[in-house]
């Protein structure tokens, strides 16, 4: 008998042909994950089950934390693995499965066999009834309910015999790494980590870049940043954030152009060194976590504003989400508290009074003529001086 864990996927399992593609991410990001686990796991697979066993003492509840935080997983079950010695073997391990996990045995159950090798003597329906029968007469405080029962008995009989009944959530989404790369303007704000996140979760690999503002802005500014990318990698896998300078950007903007146009003005600039970043990359897009109407810079005008720079696309996946969905998903991941803290970016320290919230591409792009004598240099000596720093998962 083998202590192992079930590991279970959904989308994967309709992915027909390249099927086997993202059941190898889903394989190599499981033991990326268990690499911070003491002890030697091994992770394998066969037909439409991926398994994690153990070649050591093992601490199986830090494995299952660990694995909590793998895109593209949506169940961890804690499974006995045996061999086939017969169905009264077969019963033998069921009735220790539940003296191991239950101390309160007044519970309701069913028992639910999956037959994928036909030449086992008992059809699933057999199985079922006659495994409830040995249940009942082992512990007679039991009872069955085929409706809505307290724990399910999966039998599966597979080359071997796994038996579970417990299934911890897993994060969902599709393995990162296996729909390419993209670079997230991150802040230090609630939105664009929960962005990060929500678009790692559909199997892109993320890089971030940070604008950073000193002495506007201070060095716990950046270090909350920093804290916020080591939290979100923890889900999407080591990544490479870029500190950028701005302030000289932001100054000059600040004494060339109208006040009211600065936000407008100082995003198409942000964005024009995002996309340098993401090109150098190879990413394929931008995210933000830019959400309609939430401040000036983001009402649909702004929007298109920004986005007129762009020669990739902008991703932003919390565009139609209110304030209190958004501070939900980041409370889930755990990132808010380190949100809210209280050291201001540089879009919050440079925000006009009275913002234009319905800016004119062309008045926009007018008003930028009058950088053209320094701008390129500053853009230049912000890309060449920006801080590369590696985030790797704690």
């Amino acid at each position: 008998m083998t202590q192992s864990l079930l590991i279970k996927y959904a989308e994967i399992g309709i992915k027909g042909k390249n099927r086997y593609l993202f059941e190898n991410a889903l394989v190599k990001q499981a033991k990326i994950a268990l690499k911070r686990v003491d002890g030697e796991f091994v992770v394998t697979k066969e037909a439409g089950r991926i398994y994690v066993t153990t070649e050591s003492d093992c601490d199986m509840d830090e494995a299952i934390e660990a694995l909590q935080y793998v895109f593209g997983i949506v169940g961890i079950c804690p499974m006995m693995q045996i061999e086939d010695n017969g169905f009264e073997d077969l019963a033998k391990h069921v009735i220790k499965h539940i003296e191991d996990n239950y101390e309160d045995k007044n519970l309701t159950f069913k028992v639910a066999a999956r037959r994928s090798r036909k030449n086992y003597p008992m059809d699933s329906m057999e199985i079922n009834m006659e495994m409830g029968g040995v249940i009942l007469d082992a512990f007679p405080e039991m009872k069955v309910d085929v409706h809505n029962p307290d724990i399910v008995i999966n039998i599966e009989i597979r080359n071997k015999i796994n038996i579970y009944s417990k299934i911890i959530p897993g994060p969902g989404g599709m393995p990162v790494g296996t729909a390419g790369n993209g670079m997230l303007l991150l802040s230090g704000g609630i939105d664009s980590p929960v962005a990060g996140y929500m678009v790692a979760k559909r199997g892109v690999h993320i890089d971030a870049v940070y604008f950073h503002a000193p002495p506007y802005t201070s060095e716990r500014a950046k270090q909350k940043v920093v804290d916020l990318a080591k939290i979100i990698s923890k889900y999407t896998g080591p990544m490479n954030l870029y500190v950028v300078n701005f302030t000289d950007i932001q100054m000059y903007i600040y004494d060339k152009c109208p006040h009211d146009e600065l936000t407008i003005i100082m995003r198409r600039y942000m964005m024009r060194i995002a996309e340098y970043f993401a090109n150098k990359e190879g990413s394929l897009g931008l995210i933000t976590g830019e959400s309609i109407g939430q401040v000036a810079s983001q009402t649909m005008q702004s929007l298109a504003a920004t986005n007129e720079v762009c020669t990739m696309p902008v991703f932003r996946p919390v565009i139609a989400f209110d304030k209190q969905e958004i501070v939900d998903i980041s409370l889930k991941i755990g990132t808010y508290e380190t949100s809210i803290l209280p050291y201001e970016d540089c879009c919050t320290t440079f925000v006009a009074k009275h913002p234009v919230t319905k800016p004119n591409i062309n008045i926009i792009k007018r008003s930028e003529t009058h950088l053209e004598e320094e701008i390129d240099r500053m853009f230049k000596e912000a890309v060449e001086t920006a801080e590369l720093i590696e985030i790797r998962r704690d």
